[in-house]
């Protein structure tokens, strides 16, 4: 299992951009200053009138206004950020991401309140911190039904996530988690 850190992530999105629009940072930053646009909503309008939008367009506006504190840090201070104030729900974020390393290929994203697990096609699960007590697994499912301890997902860190799992302890994450955990990452490995 690998940590990508948000510096791998900008470079992916700056060939994104570039594969896209045929211009990389540089060129576009040029563009930019060029508008003398004092804002981010003139900014992203004139962005999206060029054809950039999405993770693109949200890179050239930090490029242009700074980049937030919390993504220069490195995954390693963002994860123990989160769990700064309760550290007794640490032990069940390893225990999550032990089950994620025997899934296969599981890439973790550690975002400023919330670890994203992305497999070979995309993200299939968060763990976050929800509470001093809690710690909710999301996990992307096309489809489930609530029963038991899984739930439909609100207002968790990624919107594609649907189900969500309340975790109290290590011993929570038992073979029932297990499941939901293992059908989340084959139903979001496959190409579409």
């Amino acid at each position: 299992m690998k940590t990508r850190s948000w510096q791998e992530r900008n470079k992916w999105i700056a060939d994104l951009l570039e594969r896209r629009t045929g211009a990389g940072v540089s060129t576009w930053n040029a563009r930019i200053r060029k508008q003398h646009l004092r804002d981010e909503k003139s900014l992203r309008g004139w962005l999206a009138e060029q054809g950039v939008t999405g993770y693109p367009q949200g890179m050239l506006v930090m490029e242009t206004f700074g980049y937030p504190d919390f993504l220069k840090a490195s995954s390693d201070d963002l994860i123990e950020g989160q769990y700064a104030d309760r550290p007794a729900l640490r032990p069940i974020l390893d225990a999550v991401l032990a089950e994620a390393a025997q899934l296969g290929e599981v890439t973790i994203q550690a975002r400023k309140t919330y670890v994203s697990l992305v497999g070979p096609q995309r993200t299939f699960a968060t763990v976050e911190p929800s509470t001093k007590t809690r710690v909710d697994l999301g996990l992307r499912l096309q489809t489930f039904k609530p029963a038991g301890r899984i739930d439909r997902a609100r207002s968790m860190g990624n919107s594609q996530v649907t189900a969500r799992i309340g975790l109290s302890s290590t011993d929570d994450v038992d073979d029932e988690v297990r499941k939901w955990f293992t059908q989340a990452y084959r139903e979001n490995r496959r190409k579409r």
